[in-house]
């Protein structure tokens, strides 16, 4: 019996020819992620330990991005101990504030994570890099902890699913809306930890942006990890980045799935995800209507060059509402002065806009674009839980880049076709 792309790469980490679902294995880590939120207890973890040092000083990376630039004295704080533990450690990748990005938009931007990897981070959002075709996946600072110290890491084996996205896009429909969609028919625990595989011909012409705006997404379905085997795409993307050699894999066609989900992506609209879940997913058709107070546009999901592309093609020569807030996020340095030399941002603040440095502020109420009691916010964001981005009596809707720029000109959730 073949094996899927997730058990291939467990099998190669773990010095196995083959391994089966369920089965506990210790792996080999290619990168161990923390941030300033996650790290810190991480850092106390491994002085516990009683280790020299990290187990590879150019596989332990370490970001500050969520309450950065720090907001309050505690945030600094944080953000210090990775400051002071990246100098210690001589570590070689510390992003430090101007030159750091969101970390799941930084690493595969800077070539840290690649094919093939297998990939931990103190973060649920680590999943991300399946995009890439690695394993990569989110755990605890206590994980992170030993990951830092050993370079190893155990997993029970997760069951794949394979979901089969066929036909073309609609237009103003992109990767945000395929997951979306997928989350709402299958639930936000329908992919409890199995491996979420992304195939089919929309996937494949899908841009590598959208490609990891799918991945990160896997864990509102509850997945270990969402995975998406390599093609001319991918290579194309990591060749001029990777720092080092890596190696693609691919399901073999008998490989095992609990599974097989279809989808005719030529039936999916823009969709919007209700409070206070991610499976609360409607198209754009069916909102009706639903008054915004802020419009944000960036995060881990949609903080990418298309996503900002796509935005200002919305916004171009357009206002904000009056009542309405936008506030726009470029994921990385890169993406920020490449949006800038795009003429990108005079269009942003134009329009009205408000643009900001790299940060996950907004996305988990930490700063920087907090809601009140009683808001609605449309998000690029990937969680919409109760208080997600500010007072618990908020509310929080998702959307691609699209309708977000759209809603934020019409003061209500709408469909870029309305303002074309």
């Amino acid at each position: 019996m073949g094996m899927t792309i997730t058990e291939k790469i467990l099998a190669a980490h773990a010095g196995r020819d083959q391994v089966e679902p369920g089965e506990l294995i210790n792996c080999k880590v290619d990168v161990v992620l923390g941030n300033d939120i996650t790290a810190p207890v991480a850092i106390k973890e491994f002085e516990k330990i009683g280790v020299s040092g990290v187990f590879d000083k150019e596989r332990v990376v370490l970001i500050p991005d969520h309450f950065t630039p720090n907001k309050d004295i505690k945030s600094a704080e944080q953000a210090k101990m990775l400051r002071d533990f990246a100098r210690k450690h001589g570590l070689t990748n510390y992003f430090e504030v101007g030159r750091m990005g969101i970390e799941h938009c930084l690493l595969p931007e800077q070539g840290i994570v690649l094919p093939g990897d297998v990939v931990i981070g103190a973060d649920s959002h680590t999943c991300t890099y399946g995009a890439l075709g690695a394993f990569s996946t989110g755990v605890g600072s206590t994980d992170m902890a030993a990951g830092m110290a050993s370079g190893e890491v155990w997993f029970k084996v997760p069951e794949s699913i394979k979901f089969v996205f066929n036909g073309e896009l609609n237009k103003w429909v992109s990767g945000k809306d395929l997951i979306l969609y997928a989350i709402g028919d299958i639930g936000v625990d329908g992919a409890l930890y199995e491996a979420m595989e992304f195939t089919g011909p929309a996937i494949s012409s899908l841009s590598m942006d959208g490609r990891l705006t799918m991945a990160n997404m896997a864990i509102e379905a509850g997945g270990k990890n969402g995975i998406i085997a390599p093609d001319q795409t991918t290579i194309d993307y990591v060749k001029s980045r990777a720092k080092r050699p890596y190696k693609v894999y691919a399901s073999d066609e008998d490989a095992r799935y609990t599974r097989v989900i279809e989808y005719n992506v030529a039936d999916i609209e823009p969709q919007v995800a209700f409070p206070h879940l991610p499976e609360n997913a409607r198209p754009i058709s069916e909102v009706g209507t639903v008054e915004i107070d802020q419009a944000v546009i960036g995060s881990c999901t949609n903080g990418r060059m298309e996503d900002l592309r796509i935005a200002a093609n919305v916004l171009k020569g357009q206002k904000v509402h009056p009542y309405v807030r936008l506030v726009i996020f470029p994921g990385t340095q890169a993406i920020f002065k490449q949006a800038m030399q795009e003429g990108l941002f005079e269009i942003f603040v134009d329009a009205g806009a408000a643009v900001s440095t790299p940060t996950c502020g907004p996305c988990l109420g930490g700063h920087m674009g907090i809601l009140a009691k009683g808001e609605r916010a449309i998000a690029t964001t990937n969680r919409n839980f109760v208080g997600r981005m500010g007072h618990p009596e908020s509310e929080v809707y998702l959307s691609n880049p699209a309708v977000a720029a759209a809603s934020a000109i019409l003061g209500r959730i709408a469909s870029p076709e309305e303002v074309e």
